[in-house]
């Protein structure tokens, strides 16, 4: 299994990083990298996401996990791989929030390709996360 996690601390309330989450069309408001995306349901555990990168092929994700202003969870399949992305938010106090993002890949390749695989995935998570916040704190 490979996994990495990152988390960022926040004034804005976790209300406010929700709606940014559940307005999937508008990801792209706050990831620089989301060239396209379309979600194929409401915001809730079965609903599939596509997903796209300029010069990339399209991601399908599937929502597996969604509790409201608290936690989504999406996974995507890739080469005999399960990429599993957990998306956290906790409570730190009245005006404090730490936001989450947790990748584990599991699957019998996943140590020789997870290394690989996983910081390509993740590289961007700093700055998307500042973005996220950013934006959660003027809403």
């Amino acid at each position: 299994m490979w996994v990495y996690e990152h988390g960022v601390e926040t004034g804005a309330a976790p209300e406010a990083v929700w709606r940014l989450w559940a307005d999937v069309e508008n990801w792209g408001d706050w990831n620089a990298d989301i060239q396209k995306i379309e979600i194929r349901g409401p915001f809730a555990a079965g609903t599939g996401i596509t997903m796209g990168a300029e010069g990339q092929d399209p991601v399908e994700l599937r929502l597996t996990e969604v509790a409201e202003n608290e936690l989504f969870v999406d996974e995507a399949r890739f080469e005999g791989l399960l990429l599993r992305t957990t998306h956290r938010l906790e409570r730190l106090g009245p005006d404090r929030t730490r936001v989450v993002y947790r990748m584990e890949i599991t699957g019998p390749a996943a140590d020789e390709l997870g290394p690989e695989i996983g910081p390509a995935v993740t590289g961007d998570w700093p700055g998307t996360m500042a973005a996220l916040v950013r934006l959660a704190q003027t809403r």
